[in-house]
């Protein structure tokens, strides 16, 4: 089940409302525990993955309790604690990955098993992980209530995709937070904006990178190239931004005022400054947990930068298991520590030339992220230059027009909502009567393109 669903949107979402508005202050936290380990066994391939989830909670919950109370063991109930949940990430998500890589290098014929991703697992790992250490670090106590722990992990806003929530960022909330008609008010209205950026921006727009993989990237004209890698950036920024959205207005009527994911990342001037504005919660996760304890750049420019080529080669490994992964990461990396020692200045200091800069350089990093088969991307990276010779296939001349006409609104609405224009006009309007009436629009729009079946998963259930 997805946030963008009429079963979500009409059964799950308002009984579980009700029930939590009924239930009494002490209970609430049990609430939101049960119904979101109920929700989350509703998108489970298989049913043992419900009870891994909640080993994985309850194993989190004692060990912190030991490293809390423990003198001399500490460091070793945190090592445990560290191993225990990266070993279930590593086997889900890149022991076939690993296994396929062993047999090709050494002629091996180990037997890959097609190993099924229980979802949300690279989310809650991370939370689980960064809440054990944090407790070691001393920066936040050990939780008490296996309850409170619980509903902090399984929340089902962030579940499945995020924002990932540090322990102490809603600790004192777990305890004690307020309810009022305008946070539920307020909530509903963030929640919508992010179904309107799902359902009738990133859904629609996503049509035209489907149908560009359809067409097969040999067959598609430079123009169309292009246009088709736009489509997918739109699309992942839509899509991913609805779903931080979503979560946000969730935790909103709940009374949780969880983490801002994104900060308008289309509008950076350079790529160090894109990458602290999209998924927010994720690098400032590889900063606290990962970049810092290597020493940051404490120890001088060398050892910045192997802290930082460890942080982004993690960081494409974090996404999927699959060497294009790894790629993206690493010229992800190339691009930052460029603009860190030659080109982030003049970029800063020349932000129209730096704007120009980025609309080139997102989509195709991008690029490197959408396609995991290198033959493929190859191909699609000749097509986007028009001056490199191309093979014999068939190119439909124009193509791009009939493509164009189908999509130009959804890329206009893309330009647009990637600005803070609307979100200005929005904060001056929020309390009048048109802007309920406009975001009523947005919400029956996008249950009308749900009903007629015009939806996808959120890409980033995958990762």
């Amino acid at each position: 089940m997805v946030f963008s669903s009429l079963e979500f949107i009409f059964i799950f979402l308002p009984v579980f409302m009700a029930a939590y508005a009924f239930a009494p202050m002490m209970y609430k936290n049990a609430v939101i525990f049960a119904g979101s380990v109920f929700f989350y066994s509703l998108g489970v391939k298989k049913p043992v993955y419900i009870f891994l989830f909640l080993l994985t909670v309850l194993l989190n919950f004692i060990v912190a309790q030991f490293i809390e109370n423990s003198r001399y063991l500490r460091k070793i109930w945190l090592m445990f604690g560290i191993a225990f949940n990266f070993w279930w990430l590593i086997f889900f998500k890149y022991w076939g990955f690993g296994t396929e890589n062993l047999n090709n290098m050494f002629h091996t014929s180990l037997t890959v098993k097609d190993i099924i991703l229980p979802i949300g697992i690279s989310f809650y790992t991370f939370q689980n992980v960064s809440y054990i250490i944090d407790v070691y670090r001393r920066k936040t106590k050990a939780e008490k209530s296996f309850i409170n722990y619980g509903a902090y992990i399984s929340m089902f806003p962030q579940l499945i995709a995020g924002p990932i929530v540090t322990y102490d960022t809603v600790a004192k909330q777990l305890r004690k937070r307020t309810h009022s008609i305008k946070k539920v008010e307020d909530g509903l209205k963030t929640f919508t904006i992010g179904l309107g950026f799902k359902v009738l921006i990133a859904n629609q727009i996503g049509g035209l990178w489907s149908d560009v993989s359809t067409i097969g990237y040999a067959n598609i004209s430079t123009k169309l190239a292009w246009m088709g890698i736009a489509a997918y950036s739109f699309q992942l920024c839509f899509d991913f931004w609805g779903y931080s959205l979503m979560a946000i207005g969730l935790g909103r009527i709940m009374g949780f005022e969880l983490p801002k994911n994104f900060d308008f990342p289309y509008l950076s001037v350079t790529m160090t400054e894109f990458w602290r504005r999209w998924h927010m919660t994720l690098g400032t996760w590889f900063k606290e947990y990962i970049y810092i304890p290597l020493g940051g750049n404490r120890k001088g420019p060398r050892r910045m930068v192997f802290n930082t080529f460890v942080v982004w080669l993690f960081t494409g490994l974090w996404h999927g298991a699959s060497w294009n992964f790894v790629l993206w990461g690493l010229v992800l990396f190339g691009i930052i520590m460029s603009e860190k020692f030659w080109t982030g200045q003049f970029f800063n200091r020349h932000r129209i030339i730096g704007h120009a800069y980025m609309i080139l350089i997102i989509p195709l990093t991008w690029l490197l992220f959408a396609i995991t088969d290198f033959e493929q991307l190859g191909i699609y990276f000749r097509r986007l230059i028009p001056f490199i010779r191309k093979d014999n296939s068939h190119v439909l001349s124009g193509d791009y027009k009939q493509y164009w006409d189908t999509y130009r609104n959804f890329f206009i609405a893309g330009v647009i909502f990637s600005t803070k224009l609307p979100f200005l006009i929005y904060r001056r309007m929020k309390n009048t009567v048109i802007c309920s009436l406009a975001l009523l629009a947005v919400f029956w729009g996008s249950v009308y393109c749900m009903y007629k079946g015009l939806n996808d998963p959120f890409m980033y259930f995958r990762f």
